[in-house]
């Protein structure tokens, strides 16, 4: 009986409790947070249009980088503005569907995200390994199949999560002490047996991003071999400048998802807030970094976002 209790009525809604132990400091949490997201939209706004507007940067390499600014908006606005609502206006109360309506699009984004990283990889391989046929291999119609192979898997691969957790029964318990759906917070808010939705969160987890690390690894050995051959150091460096950007960007990515994922799964001695704070920053941290990054490392696209500022 206690049992057909727990589960007997299926609610219309979650609540989402923002950081659990620092509830008081929500506002104060929020003021780096909306800044980071404001931050990250100007900056991946601004690589679109200028990339879009100036034809001499119709490129593989930017037409990379509007795939990558788009999977980062993608990326934070699935969760800030929710999160906004929860530190700014208390405004907790998200739909079973909504909720897992932003799982799938979060860790969909994600995926695409991935993938992205991994052609831009390709694409400095075939720059610096076989610079002669560069425009023949990476037309800008190869570059679009690849990038909509890339959305393809991410869709297809993530779309199990929320149907096979919308067969379970709920529990009684409505609060989930995240800001945002995360597939490993939602899960224990269902009484039924989660182990085929956990272990399938977790083998396409390790599947999809060892896969990808894999591929970005040896695009990488691949180029380290044949700058080895490159007698000039000068020649060297030219050539490993162009591919500093694209590091950065992967560090600065992977590192993060890899640690939240990581200690959501196995870090049970790890403060609750700490967790969620991490999983936070993981989503707004390098959307704001990596068109900085980009605009930095990259002359052509420095050059021309100076020319817009300049016209202001």
């Amino acid at each position: 009986m206690a049992a057909f209790n727990l589960t007997l009525s299926r609610p219309s809604t979650f609540i989402l409790n923002g950081i659990p132990g620092l509830e008081a400091a929500h506002i104060w949490i929020s003021i780096p947070f909306s800044t980071f997201y404001i931050i990250s939209l100007l900056g991946n706004f601004t690589v679109l249009f200028v990339v879009s507007k100036e034809q001499t940067l119709h490129k593989p390499m930017f037409l990379l980088l509007c795939m990558l600014a788009l999977t980062d908006i993608g990326l934070s606005t699935c969760v800030v503005p929710k999160a906004l609502c929860i530190f700014w206006f208390r405004f907790k109360d998200i739909t079973v569907d909504g909720c897992l309506t932003q799982m799938f699009f979060l860790h969909a984004v994600s995926g695409m995200h991935t993938a992205v990283l991994v052609i831009m990889a390709f694409d400095r391989y075939v720059a610096i390994c076989d610079p002669l046929r560069y425009g023949t291999i990476l037309t800008d119609a190869r570059i679009a199949k690849l990038g909509l192979v890339g959305l393809i898997r991410a869709f297809f691969v993530v779309l199990p999560q929320p149907l096979l957790l919308q067969r379970l029964p709920f529990c009684s318990n409505r609060v989930i002490p995240h800001t945002y759906c995360e597939h490993i917070a939602v899960v224990k808010m269902f009484c039924g047996d989660t182990t085929v939705s956990q272990l399938y969160s977790l083998v396409i987890s390790v599947v999809t991003v060892g896969l990808d690390l894999t591929l970005i690894g040896l695009s990488y050995g691949l180029i380290i071999k044949a700058v080895l051959r490159i007698s000039s150091k000068k020649a060297h460096q030219k050539a490993l400048n162009t591919c500093t950007a694209h590091i950065c960007v992967m560090l600065m990515s992977y590192t993060p998802f890899l640690f939240t994922t990581l200690t959501h799964r196995f870090g049970h001695g790890i403060a609750s807030h700490v967790h969620i704070l991490l999983a936070n920053l993981y989503v707004v941290v390098p959307p704001m970094l990596n068109p900085i990054i980009y605009g930095v490392k990259t002359k052509e696209l420095r050059d021309k976002v100076g020319k817009y500022i300049c016209r202001m």
